[in-house]
């Protein structure tokens, strides 16, 4: 694990992402699911760690919205739900976490249709799926999963959809939205050496950063803090918009409170206003509602599409990570 790696991982997001695209409609990773459910699923149970958690909260979310019982639980969670054939089972595996997911599924195999993502079919858990969906991210020599995050997080976005979830943004035409935010990916990159430094310094606190995303998106901040905790070993931390005014707003009067702002919230104002009366500081990524920019961010980072929730769910992570980068190829590690 090396910022060059990380670097190089982040590069080939576009190219990744593209090629996932170009396999459809000739692959459809969900054909078989008509016949792995008889009948709608009565309950779906998503599991996973860290990142690819984070992922499956997003799916959850959406399926509970369509009226679809739905939650997402800690592969490492005793909890042992009743479990039968109305039950569908979602495992996620970004490359880690594999034996957590191996000792829960043994729990589901023969009792609930399974289903696998997972980086290839040579994949550990692979042996427990009824149905394997490989993420095609390609090989990450960073370590970090970034490109898997993205694919699997598209992917679920997909499943949620055959599943009845309803459609937000562009995902109801599934290559198009890969290829949107493919472009936007590659747009970030490009423009990277414009924004980077100066996003970089804003956010620089000896008190850490902070990622700020709205409910419906903080899987975008969860996945900063990883990668910034394990790729420069910063101090990081996740908040819900809306919530910070009540959690976040009290740090922000005692530290030098620097803030990663993923915006789109009817919150992001309050946040502003409150964090800058406590003269902390923030950079917005894409614009808030009614507005193309949050009033006082020091910086603001736009990319193409940036106001269509699915195209911002699968690139604005790419801005922290990209900070991430940044941070620890000046760290010496």
């Amino acid at each position: 694990m090396t910022a060059e790696y990380l670097a190089a991982d982040l590069t080939g997001k576009p190219a990744a992402l593209t090629e996932l695209a170009q396999r459809f409609p000739r692959w459809d990773p969900y054909a078989a699911l008509p016949a792995l459910l008889e009948d709608e699923p009565a309950s779906v149970r998503f599991l996973g760690l860290g990142a690819a958690r984070h992922a499956c909260g997003v799916a959850a979310a959406r399926l509970r919205r369509g009226g679809i019982a739905a939650h997402t639980d800690f592969s490492t969670s005793t909890e042992e739900p009743p479990a039968g054939p109305e039950t569908l089972v979602v495992a996620v595996s970004l490359g880690e976490g594999q034996r957590e997911l191996h000792a829960v599924l043994d729990r589901y195999v023969g009792r609930c249709p399974v289903i696998v993502l997972a980086p290839d079919q040579d994949a550990v858990v692979a042996r427990h799926a009824d149905l394997l969906v490989p993420l095609r991210a390609g090989t990450e020599r960073g370590g970090l999963g970034c490109r898997a995050y993205q694919h699997a997080l598209a992917l679920l976005l997909l499943l949620g959809h055959r599943l009845g979830a309803p459609s937000v943004g562009g995902s109801a035409n599934f290559p198009g939205l890969l290829r949107r935010a493919a472009n936007a990916s590659r747009v970030l990159l490009e423009s990277a050496p414009e924004w980077v430094p100066e996003a970089a310094e804003v956010l620089d606190s000896p008190d850490g950063v902070h990622l700020v995303a709205p409910a419906e998106r903080i899987a975008s901040a969860e996945q900063g803090v990883q990668v910034l905790r394990r790729g420069p070993i910063r101090s990081a931390h996740a908040a819900e918009t809306g919530e910070w005014s009540h959690t976040g707003r009290h740090l922000a009067a005692v530290t030098d409170y620097r803030a990663l702002l993923f915006a789109g919230s009817s919150y992001d104002q309050r946040f502003a206003e409150h964090l800058g009366q406590l003269r902390g500081a923030f950079v917005a990524v894409g614009p808030t509602p009614g507005r193309e920019r949050v009033p006082g961010a020091a910086l603001t980072v736009r990319y193409p599409g940036d106001g269509d929730p699915d195209v911002s769910l699968l690139t604005e992570p790419l801005v922290a990570e990209l900070l991430a980068a940044h941070w620890w190829s000046r760290s010496g590690r």
